[in-house]
């Protein structure tokens, strides 16, 4: 019988183990999966509830409703992997062995890594929306704050989700808004890029909708460290942003056995080839969803159309084929704006984001770059689909390889 063994029962981990449940031959495989937390978050979620949009019962749901005989789940963190030896030896003293291993252990914040940032004025002064905890902290902080000088900032990319740190900005705009804050409160978005997002045409009309919005954009802002008695953040050219507020997404890295195996960048991202997701290293190994670093958008989506590709691409790898060239990237991502309405982006390792309409040319009824309330009620409806077709390995009708049809060259 073969072993196949996937560390991380998050998104990219349930999603292809409940996907080979469904076209394996299990009486051939065993299937694997280990995680130390019994708790699947929905991630997304994490962003709406500083502004009670969710609560925690919205985002959560024991791993073991998704993962079900004949997979099998063992909680315990990983301690090493030894990939000439091929075993997974675990923190609870049980070592597995594989023929194939997974890696889909994804990313977390690390605020420690940036002096001053985790210290006293943690979940005080400073806080992030990345976690559960840190969320429902924040959500605490604004329902008292009576305003001042917020701001928002990237410490460093590749982070998870690139543009939830532009839907915070948005989110809390409508929020002060509601609750007829917003003329006390100054609005910043300090960020390592040049500009509000990473590719021209997207970087550009973002832009102009935070200028429209009286959001200031301070680019090229490369935190060095934060002073948390002073309220300021100081980046690498001396440039200092003061805050009453500080939100921030801190340096994100990949797990910490990955350094300890060997197996990783500076980051803790698994090198791969960024079309197959093999690792460059060894044969046997892949990674899905945010482990590895391969250049595409660490997001949900950009997991589940890797994976709609890759359950076929490993099947015949398995029998002996060469495995086919065949991610190249896609990913797309709902943008909440603020005052029931949102955008979305569609792209890939080659395409920046454009207008348009999506998925359907001419129809949508999605849009691409343009606000409009179906998109907000779009990105809402996800969390449906997400605990009831993606997580249980169902195929979802959407191309997993982009498409330039409905999108405009401008």
């Amino acid at each position: 019988m073969k072993k196949l063994v996937i560390l991380g029962a998050g998104t990219a981990g349930t999603i292809v183990a409940n996907r080979f449940k469904r076209v394996m031959d299990l009486d051939e495989w065993q299937i694997t999966l280990v995680d130390p937390d019994p708790i699947h978050y929905y991630q997304p979620g994490f962003l709406f509830i500083p502004f009670g949009m969710y609560t925690r019962k919205d985002v959560i749901k024991p791993k073991r409703d998704y993962i079900s005989a004949p997979l099998t789940l063992i909680q315990s963190a990983v301690e090493e992997v030894d990939p000439v030896q091929r075993l997974v030896r675990l923190a609870n003293k049980q070592s597995l062995s594989y023929d194939y291993l997974i890696i889909a252990t994804g990313t977390d914040i690390h605020p420690e890594e940036t002096p001053g940032m985790a210290e006293h004025e943690w979940g005080k002064s400073i806080h992030s929306f990345y976690t559960l905890d840190t969320s429902l902290k924040l959500n605490q902080m604004l329902h008292n704050w009576e305003g001042g000088r917020l701001v928002v900032n990237v410490v460093e990319n590749p982070i998870k989700c690139p543009v939830a740190p532009l839907e915070f900005i948005m989110l809390a705009d409508w929020h002060f808004h509601k609750h007829g804050k917003r003329d006390r409160v100054e609005i910043i978005y300090a960020t390592p890029l040049p500009g509000a997002f990473t590719k021209p045409v997207a970087s550009r009309l973002l832009g102009e909708l935070l200028e429209r919005k009286n959001i200031q954009v301070e680019a090229d802002f490369m935190i060095e460290r934060v002073e948390p008695d002073a309220k300021k953040i100081v980046s690498y050219d001396e440039r200092e942003i003061e805050y009453d507020l500080l939100v921030t997404v801190p340096l994100n890295k990949g797990a910490e056995f990955v350094a300890r195996s060997g197996l990783g960048n500076e980051l803790n991202y698994v090198p791969v080839d960024q079309y197959t997701l093999r690792s460059k290293a060894y044969d046997n190994i892949f990674v899905l969803g945010d482990a590895s670093d391969a250049p595409a958008s660490k997001a949900g989506a950009t997991a589940h159309f890797a994976i709609d590709l890759f359950t076929e691409n490993f099947l015949r790898y398995v029998e002996g084929h060469e495995l086919k060239p065949y991610f190249d990237g896609h990913a797309n991502c709902f943008i909440e704006t603020g005052f029931g309405k949102g955008l979305m982006i569609d792209f890939n390792y080659e395409q920046e984001p454009l207008p348009g309409r999506y998925p359907l040319p001419g129809i949508g009824p999605l849009t691409l770059l343009e606000e409009s309330e179906f998109n907000h009620w779009g990105k809402l409806m996800f969390r449906w689909m997400y605990w009831h077709l993606l997580l249980k390995g169902m195929e979802v009708p959407l191309p997993s390889e982009m498409s330039m049809s409905g999108k405009r060259l401008v």
